[in-house]
Formats: C-alpha cells, sequence, structure tokens
C-alpha cells in the first residue's frame, strides 16, 4: 500500500538533474545519524533495515535510479530554486511545493507521511535517510537556470568537473576521512553546537542553506581556479552541513520510532 503512495508521485515528475552528496557523504550523514539515535530508535530502525542498517542503505536512492520501480526518482533528490529570491517566496516553497526545478520538499513531506502512518515501511526508510541529507546539500537547492551548478565548469587538480559535483563529493574525497573518521571528526567539532541545531526549523535550515548557495555563487566569480584553496575555504562549512544534516535526520527518526 505505501509504495503505491510513493510511486503515485512518480507522473508528476522529470529527471533533470544529478544527485546529491556522493556515497561518502550519505554515508557520514547516516553515521551522524546513528550514533544520535535513541536506543528506541535505534532497535527499530535496525529491525525495519536488518543487519545492514542506514548507513549501508544511506545511498540506496542513488543506487537504484534506474530500477522501474521508481523510474523518475531522481528528481526526488533536488529542488532548484530561483536566484533573488524574497524571503516570503522560498518560505512558501516549503508547503506550495515548486512545480519545476525538482520535488525534494514534496516528496519529503509525503514519505515523512507514509512513515507516520506506518513506520515499518522499508523503502520509505531507506529514501528519507538519504533525502534529508539530500536537503543539506548546498547544489541541491542551488540555482535554476544553471540546473544546480551542473553547467557551471570548473577544474579540480586539473579534471573537468563542475561546480555540482564538487560539493557532491570531491571536497569530501580531498580530505580522505573513512566515513566513520569522518563522522567522529564532526562530533568532535560541532558537537557543541548540537542544541542549536536542534531548534532550526526547517524555515531557518531553507534560510541559512539559501544564503549558504548564494555565498558559493558569489566565490566562484573572483576564484583563483587553486583547488587547494577552494577545499581550505569550503571545508569547514561543508563539512557543518554534514553534521546538520546528522543530527536532523536523527531527530526525525527519533520521533518516527
Amino acid at each position: 500500500m505505501k509504495r503505491i503512495i510513493l510511486l503515485s508521485f512518480i507522473s508528476i515528475v522529470f529527471v533533470t538533474n544529478l544527485f546529491a552528496w556522493g556515497a561518502q557523504g550519505h554515508r557520514i550523514v547516516a553515521a551522524v545519524a546513528y550514533e544520535n539515535l535513541t536506543l528506541k530508535a535505534r532497535h527499530n530502525v535496525d529491525k525495519v533495515l536488518g543487519k545492514r542498517g542506514i548507513i549501508y542503505y544511506s545511498t540506496w536512492p542513488d543506487d537504484i535510479k534506474s530500477d522501474t520501480i521508481y523510474p523518475t526518482s531522481g528528481d526526488w533528490h533536488y529542488q532548484d530554486l530561483d536566484a533573488n529570491m524574497s524571503d516570503s517566496a522560498l518560505i512558501a516553497t516549503l508547503t506550495h511545493y515548486p512545480t519545476k526545478g525538482g520535488n525534494l520538499f514534496r516528496v519529503t513531506d509525503s514519505i515523512i507521511n507514509v512513515l507516520q502512518e506506518d513506520n515499518t515501511q522499508q523503502d520509505a526508510l531507506k529514501f528519507i535517510v538519504h533525502f534529508v541529507a539530500d536537503r543539506f546539500c548546498p547544489m541541491h537547492i542551488a540555482r535554476m537556470d544553471d540546473f544546480g551548478g551542473n553547467r557551471v565548469k570548473m577544474k579540480w587538480f586539473g579534471q573537468n568537473t563542475n561546480l555540482h559535483s564538487v560539493w557532491d563529493a570531491k571536497i569530501i574525497e580531498y580530505n580522505k576521512y573513512s566515513y566513520s573518521e569522518y563522522a567522529t571528526y564532526l562530533e568532535d567539532t560541532f558537537g557543541a553546537e548540537k542544541k542549536e541545531i536542534k531548534k532550526l526549523s526547517r524555515e531557518d535550515e531553507l534560510r541559512y542553506n539559501y544564503q549558504l548557495v548564494d555565498s558559493i555563487y558569489q566565490y566562484q566569480q573572483t576564484w583563483s581556479g587553486n583547488a587547494y584553496h577552494y577545499a581550505y575555504h569550503w571545508s569547514y562549512l561543508m563539512n557543518r552541513q554534514m553534521y546538520m544534516a546528522g543530527i536532523k535526520l536523527a531527530m526525525l527518526l527519533n520521533s518516527l520510532y
């Protein structure tokens, strides 16, 4: 029944973008979340997903992008937005879902509703673990006119790439931690902010993320092209985004399980 509910969104979406945090980023977010679950939530989540758990399944929505069960789920991973939106227009996208540029906000809310009715739905749980992380990946609420940074070409240590890919994976890969080492580092670095992060509303999150995206685009205009400088400049804020995603995912799962 709940799979049918998820499938009901397929008829209204198109695949026009790439995916969010690379595999390592999603594992890091899931690892942070798992360490912040209550014992009850951890037990119940593990019961639904089995031995592999949320870290393993955090990449599943990317892995099944060609699966015929969810043939247009690629459009669920992002919500491109126009530049220079007023605060009221920006916040309205959380409830009056945009009709183009992705379906991250609409589908996330709908899957949460599915889990509130029946939290044993395995696919829904796998999707929500992934999509909460996507909400904090800057290039997945980036600009409509360049397809979330996919059209912004860059050189990364001599290799051709684009802004979207740099934020999805390349900065994370540059730091060369395992996902478990990275999760521990994030907890050590940002743990003091946990209470404040938990207080953030979805509106606050969206405002902050939208402003961060603006800063990324502004920096792009004056960037020297040096990848070392880029990684140094943005690693701290990118790491904070992953930590925030992990804490918010833990909060949601604690409420559902």
